[in-house]
């Protein structure tokens, strides 16, 4: 039967039709992304990472307490709830994945690191995920648990007393040692330190947290981006204590590249130079200027915050000010959140929040502040969370509100 021209132009018509519409579906997949039909992600393609993916993305949490007390909105990172227990997870994994892409350690090797406490905990979760291994040299006067937790993850702690970072045994100096050790032990295949087991023969690598830029890069590229995110860019201010640095410095210098009215502010412990550095440009403590300084580096109970030398990672950050906190304060605070949110925080977390309070007080009402609460107090129990410890040092805990933080100390940076 012969095709009538009708009806030869009718399918000539939908066909035109029809792949003009698949044409044009491709083009709009493109211009709105959305649109695109569902793929695999990136990310499911290149499969699993394990651990690793539980690591960042915490949540943003709303401290009711002291956002009733303030009139402002006081926010916090949850970085306790990371797998390894703290904000230092994300540091130890972009250490180790920076050292394997650039051939400083490989599969089997030895990952070394001087730490209070927090890092070493971190590396030791992480290193088996990247079947490396853990060597961490740990200052004697750290929480008994901290060396504990270590131990139980599998990996090698050396304990050595607290000295000047000038001391060839401060700790750092000690775990920069004990990487070339086994550098040398993976090229003579022979032991040449006791400190060093014999199974460690593929070389060693030392993370150095505290020169170490990738310690300054895991906050820039993922604590940072995570907070503006989280907050839709609605911000007004960003505090948190220092020790390496890494974390002030990367999320300061990230916030300040999105919007340069946010205001970032440093809360410094007792016996740290850091105070000094950002406001005067000098780093010297009253202690210090006067002879009175304790035998110990850090004249605070707090662990992991405060220090008397400036890192490469700190000096990555971009502050507005400063302000001094106590151990009276710390303490008071921790007991002040367990109380009223039923939130249980480290030392270094309690200051924070007490960094939170002070800028709070210094805006006024109706800011929103941002903060990080690095790791939990169940490290903490033999000191920081031991009523006799904190008896003998004058720090029993009293308040039942916020009056034992004084009126605010804040200095503009220079």
């Amino acid at each position: 039967m012969a095709v009538r021209p009708n009806e030869l132009f009718a399918v000539a018509t939908l066909s035109i039709a029809l792949v003009s519409y698949l044409l044009f579906s491709h083009q709009l997949s493109s211009l709105l992304p959305w649109r695109k039909p569902h793929k695999i992600s990136n990310k499911k393609r290149k499969g699993r990472r394990g651990l690793v993916d539980a690591i960042g993305n915490t949540p943003l949490l709303r401290i009711n307490s002291l956002s009733e007390a303030t009139g402002c909105e006081i926010l916090a990172k949850a970085e306790f709830l990371n797998p390894g227990g703290s904000i230092k997870d994300r540091v130890a994994v972009k250490i180790i994945e920076e050292a394997l892409e650039h051939g400083d350690l490989v599969e089997g090797g030895l990952v070394t690191e001087g730490s209070a406490g927090s890092t070493a905990i971190s590396l030791a979760t992480v290193a088996p995920a990247y079947r490396c291994k853990c060597h961490v040299v740990i200052p004697d006067d750290a929480a008994i648990e901290k060396a504990q937790i270590i131990e139980a993850l599998g990996a090698n702690v050396e304990r050595v007393r607290p000295v000047s970072i000038t001391h060839r045994d401060h700790f750092v100096n000690v775990a920069r040692r004990r990487a070339l050790e086994a550098n040398e032990l993976a090229k003579k295949h022979e032991i040449k330190d006791a400190g060093i087991s014999q199974g460690n023969s593929k070389g060693g690598f030392f993370a150095d947290q505290f020169e170490n830029f990738a310690n300054f890069r895991a906050h820039y590229e993922g604590t940072g981006p995570e907070i503006w995110e989280q907050t839709e860019g609605n911000l007004d201010a960003f505090v948190s204590a220092a020790g390496t640095g890494g974390t002030v410095a990367g999320i300061s210098r990230y916030l300040k590249e999105k919007n340069p009215n946010v205001k970032c502010f440093l809360i410094d412990p007792p016996g740290s130079g850091l105070f000094n550095r950002v406001i005067r440009g000098v780093m010297y403590t009253r202690e210090e200027a006067e002879g009175r300084r304790l035998k110990n580096p850090f004249d605070t109970i707090t662990e992991g915050i405060g220090i008397n030398r400036l890192t490469n990672n700190f000096m990555m950050a971009e502050l507005d000010g400063a302000y001094r906190g106590t151990d009276k304060e710390a303490v008071e605070m921790s007991r002040f959140l367990l109380r009223n949110d039923g939130l249980f925080v480290g030392s270094s977390s309690a200051m924070n929040c007490v960094g939170a309070v002070r800028v709070a007080q210094t805006l006024g009402a109706g800011h929103t502040i941002v903060t990080v609460l690095c790791d939990s107090g169940f490290r903490h129990l033999s000191k920081f969370y031991n009523p006799q410890y904190l008896a003998d040092l004058g720090l029993t805990p009293t308040a039942t509100r916020l009056e034992f933080l004084n009126p605010p100390r804040v200095s503009q940076s220079r």
